[in-house]
């Protein structure tokens, strides 16, 4: 067997590569899951404010849930930012507890769809990555009155104008870009391997 040539080495690196952009290009999302006798929220990824308007800075922001209203705040509860505009998505993800996060880090992000706001800390530059954290000791989901599930708010077609919240395990681990694109990589590397009679 010939040893494969150069080019067919490239485009295996350039298709490996596809597949982490894949990954890391993802919207903003925040992930609750209960760990140990706490609920912990984790939240990460880029947003892009394109179509909204900042309407008010507010000078500290505690990590918060409020499930009834479609509220979670997550980060440090500093200086944070509110932008409105036509978000779309669930107006609540379950019932009318509302609890301030017992610790918070990282960056303040979150939503209050009752007002379609946008919450990103002061200052944010659209498309940078965001990362944060808030932990609810001594919790549950049914203490916090949060419903399992994925909700999505959307203020735009762009890839990352949405804001995901998944409250326990996701139903579909991956959703299906990133083995669609590892399929066709495939496909087109065999393709090319029998073109080039390796």
């Amino acid at each position: 067997m010939k040893p494969l040539p150069k080019i067919l080495l490239a485009l295996t690196a350039v298709a490996a590569l596809s597949l982490f952009s894949v990954q890391l290009a993802q919207a903003y999302s925040v992930t609750l899951e209960q760990v140990g006798s706490d609920v912990v929220a984790t939240g990460s990824g880029p947003l892009d404010l394109t179509g909204l308007t900042l309407v008010v800075t507010y000078a500290s922001l505690p990590a918060q849930i409020f499930p009834v209203l479609g509220q979670i705040v997550t980060g440090s509860g500093g200086a944070t930012d509110g932008y409105q505009g036509s978000i779309s998505g669930p107006t609540s993800f379950g019932g009318v507890f509302f609890t301030f996060a017992s610790s918070g880090s990282g960056d303040s992000v979150g939503i209050f769809r009752d007002t379609s706001t946008l919450l990103v800390p002061s200052g944010y530059v659209s498309g940078t990555a965001l990362s944060d954290s808030a932990t609810y000791n001594n919790a549950t989901f049914a203490s916090l009155g949060v419903t399992p599930g994925t909700y999505v708010w959307t203020w735009g077609a762009g890839a990352n104008q949405n804001f995901t919240l998944q409250i326990g395990p996701a139903g579909v681990p991956d959703g299906g870009s990133t083995v669609s694109l590892l399929g066709f990589a495939l496909l087109g590397l065999a393709a090319l391997r029998r073109k080039l009679g390796c």
